[in-house]
């Protein structure tokens, strides 16, 4: 079985990378209604894909679907997420070797969110309490794996501080991360601000810009309440403009992330990863966009 070619070699050729995010679904016809989504993305080309990993391990089998289903009937570059939350090391361990054993070279490590009422002292076991400590234990278990990191431009929910939420970044990257790729973010400013900061702190990798295009404002107004990252006024005046029609707010926020990404690739950016909630039509608008 042919092996999956590690992120960290693409970003060596020195241009500018796409990426998509999928989420796996509850169902099966949600696994058939994904299906369809990546046929209609096959025309974009991203260089890879990642599949998201539920809280507490709740879509472990989910996430191995998918991302068997993206690599083998789509030939996608896939990243599986992979979190610590709820987890022994034996079976992080066994997820990983399942994704290596399937041709898979790229792993997104995360610490991973608590699901709904798991208490923060029960979470974590066998020392798994950070992001650097899952990127050691994939990097002791096989060392030739890529693997990705999250950063957060507008800070970590649960850091005290922008300083202590770098010296955590640092440690991911120390530990053997390739990459980091950020948390949404609608101003990009709130970018290169982080950017700037991470490389006084020593931090060298790339760092991939995450950017969803808004669809609601009550969808985007939740998600951001989750991760910390802010509305500019600019942005929710134009929504809150457009009323209750659902065409002219997705208009606007793709919009709004054309002219993010066109700004983000002026000003040296490594590429975009696009958050796409597992819709198509945003993906293939932007991309035309950015082709005119």
């Amino acid at each position: 079985m042919q092996s999956d070619r590690p992120i960290s070699e693409l970003f060596e050729q020195r241009r500018p990378l796409r990426s998509l995010e999928f989420f796996p679904p509850k169902d099966e016809a949600g696994v058939e209604a994904l299906r369809q989504t990546a046929a209609a993305l096959q025309v974009i080309r991203p260089d890879f894909v990642s599949v998201t990993y539920g809280a507490g391990g709740s879509t472990q089998e989910r996430t191995a679907q998918v991302s068997a289903l993206l690599r083998y009937e789509f030939g996608f570059t896939v990243m599986p997420h992979l979190t610590a939350v709820n987890h022994t090391r034996a079976e992080v361990s066994a997820v990983a070797q399942a994704h290596y054993a399937r041709g898979i070279r790229n792993i997104m490590a995360l610490r991973g969110d608590l699901p709904n009422g798991l208490p923060a002292a029960t979470a974590f076991k066998d020392d798994l309490r950070f992001g650097c400590d899952v990127v050691a234990l994939l990097k002791e278990l096989h060392p030739d794996l890529c693997l990705g990191v999250a950063g957060y431009p507008e800070k970590h929910p649960e850091a005290p501080s922008f300083e202590a939420d770098l010296v955590n970044l640092r440690r991911k990257v120390d530990a053997g991360a390739s990459f980091i790729t950020t948390q949404l973010f609608f101003d990009n400013e709130a970018y290169y601000r982080f950017v700037d900061r991470c490389r006084t702190a020593g931090i060298s990798v790339p760092i991939v810009p995450g950017i969803m295009p808004v669809l609601s404002l009550k969808q985007v107004k939740r998600i951001t309440s989750m991760c910390g990252a802010s509305l500019p006024d600019r942005l929710i005046t134009r929504i809150e403009a457009a009323g209750d029609q659902p065409e002219i707010i997705e208009a606007l926020g793709i919009d709004w992330a054309l002219t993010q990404i066109r700004d983000l690739l002026a000003r040296g950016a490594p590429g975009y990863h696009l958050y796409i909630l597992n819709r198509a039509r945003s993906a293939l608008t932007l991309a035309a966009g950015l082709a005119a």
